[in-house]
């Protein structure tokens, strides 16, 4: 029997009497139901009646809408779902890994930089806040990974940093803003990103790190917020072979990920980490879940292994089917379905959802609002770093470099946004701004007098976000060689300045460049910031959480 009233569901006799009563009164069909939590890509009542409801799924994440759109849908959803649902977001950075209209706080990374953790919670109030005001109730946040490697291209600025002791008090803090909310936080990624280079997306992800290592960090970070009453962990498609070799030794050579691995979610998380809250994986459409075994067989011993929530799907009709199936070839047991759909109605339970499934409509007023901007540009004020200016070329000003070349590097969607507010930021100020562009490179003429004819001092901004199935988030110049106007060959014929919007690690391929900036995040606060700074009207206050000079010391001069 799983102790219901103890953390982290701390339920009353009332809860708990719901839970078991509930479980008693569900079909097979039902039960098996409850374990999965898709994506839906539709706010089409006959797509969510067709092909989620019918699935009788415990939980379900929307894709990024506005938030009307996604009130309603959730509302539809709770209203034709005989149990309540488990509504969840990415709410790492604000809502608007949910919200189209909502607010985008900053990414950890820059929280990391300011030091202040009032920060973290004030991200987790506005991200959760703002979810909760459309139906949400369960944030997949705060990462709580620690940022050990340079070249890892999913981690990044997503971490707190690399200090275990400040990322579980940010994300203590971040939890204490979910909790105000009633919303459910998920650790995440079990057990513990950011010490490889890979991406999870693509391939099983690794953690070397030796266990008395481990548990100094990591796992200091995790006992830390099952203490503090974390609801859920979120299990990553990452193997840790020595935590699974010590608790199985007998287990052949090769890599598991966890959310495949008994040993890691029964063995470490539950019984030695004592984690009594719902289990869920990480999406298991990436490649780090589905190349280690066949998908009819993963399905279900997922669940065996002790996952109680399986997120998003290949298909869901096929995963339910492979459920079922796996059921009657003794790869899943019943017994074990129950335990799993116990902790899931107990967390439902522990949210208020067998009484409220949703909050009130006036609460969306908050959405996008000023205050939480305001919040926002508090953070961004705090987080932007002065790496180096090591040749004194700050602050910028119009008297003294009046024609200003605006370099925007990489392919993101927001680069078009970035660069026009900043040309227009700028122009305001004084400068005459040319913004690069990649066709004037076939019109250009070669040598430095043609340039420094023309510009005065060049800005980059570097807007490499790092996203999901890219192996890099490093710098690919257009021109060739020392041509043109886009590698910067031009260091010692102009003041030249770099300020990243997102990797903090963008001084290994640009050591040329004495003034460089990291910034951690994109949002119009960031850049309003930056300008303030950049112009000297106001000082940098941001200490790097992580080593932004990649352990190279020559690119500290």
């Amino acid at each position: 029997m799983i102790n219901l009233k103890a953390k982290p569901f701390c339920l009353s006799d009332v809860q708990e009497k719901w839970v078991y009563d509930t479980l008693s009164s569900m079909t097979e069909e039902e039960k098996v139901g409850q374990l999965f939590c898709p994506i839906s890509m539709s706010s089409d009542e006959n797509y969510l009646r067709y092909e989620l409801l019918r699935f009788h799924v415990g939980g379900l994440l929307f894709k990024t809408s506005p938030s009307k759109e996604v009130r309603r849908a959730l509302q539809f959803m709770q209203d034709n779902s005989r149990i309540p649902l488990l509504c969840a977001a990415n709410l790492e950075f604000g809502s608007t890994g949910y919200l189209e209209d909502g607010t985008f706080f900053g990414q950890q990374l820059g929280i990391g930089a300011t030091g202040n953790p009032e920060h973290a919670y004030r991200m987790g109030a506005v991200s959760c806040k703002e979810a909760a005001a459309t139906g949400c109730n369960f944030a997949f946040a705060p990462v709580t990974d620690l940022d050990l490697n340079w070249r890892n291209p999913i981690i990044n600025v997503r971490s707190y940093g690399r200090d275990p002791e400040k990322v579980l008090a940010f994300c203590k803090a971040y939890k204490r803003g979910a909790d105000e909310n009633h919303v459910a936080i998920s650790v995440k990624h079990f057990p513990g990103d950011g010490v490889d280079e890979v991406d999870q997306h693509l391939l099983v992800s690794v953690n070397t790190m030796p266990i008395n290592e481990w548990e100094e960090t990591y796992g200091k970070v995790y006992r830390g917020l099952i203490e503090d009453g974390a609801m859920s962990f979120m299990i990553g498609h990452i193997d840790h072979p020595a935590w699974r070799h010590r608790l199985n030794p007998d287990l052949p050579e090769g890599t598991v990920p966890a959310t495949l691995s008994r040993e890691l979610m029964t063995g470490l998380l539950r019984e030695h980490l004592g984690f009594n809250g719902l289990i869920i994986t990480d999406a298991t459409p990436m490649v780090g879940y589905n190349c280690s075994m066949k998908h009819a067989d993963a399905v279900p011993t997922t669940i065996a292994a002790g996952a109680d929530m399986f997120l998003f799907n290949k298909s869901l009709e096929e995963d339910f089917g492979f459920m079922m199936d796996g059921i009657r070839r003794g790869l899943l047991t019943w017994e074990r379905v129950d335990e799993a759909v116990t902790r899931i109605l107990a967390m439902k339970a522990a949210l208020g959802l067998s009484v409220q499934r949703m909050s009130d409509e006036s609460e969306m007023a908050c959405i996008g609002c000023a205050q939480h901007h305001a919040w926002a540009r508090e953070m961004a004020d705090e987080a932007i770093t002065l790496v180096k200016d090591t040749e004194q070329n700050l602050p910028l000003h119009p008297s003294k470099t009046p024609r200003l070349l605006l370099e925007v590097l990489g392919d993101c969607p927001s680069e078009a946004r970035i660069a026009a507010y900043m040309q227009e930021k700028l122009t305001k100020e004084g400068f005459s701004v040319t913004l690069y562009q990649k066709e004037d490179f076939a019109t250009y003429q070669f040598g430095v007098k043609p340039f420094t004819d023309q510009y005065d001092a060049v800005l980059y901004l570097g807007n490499i976000e790092n996203a999901s199935n890219k192996t890099t988030n490093r710098i690919n110049w257009f021109t060739f060689w020392g041509h043109g106007n886009n590698v910067p060959w031009f260091v010692h014929e102009v003041p030249t300045v770099f300020c990243s919007l997102a990797n903090p690690y963008h001084l290994v391929d640009v050591p040329m460049i004495k003034t460089y900036v990291n910034c951690y995040s994109n949002n119009t606060e960031t850049l309003d910031a930056l300008v303030e700074k950049l112009m000297g009207r106001d000082t940098f206050r941001g200490t790097s959480p992580t080593d932004p000079f990649c352990g190279k010391d020559w690119l500290k001069y």
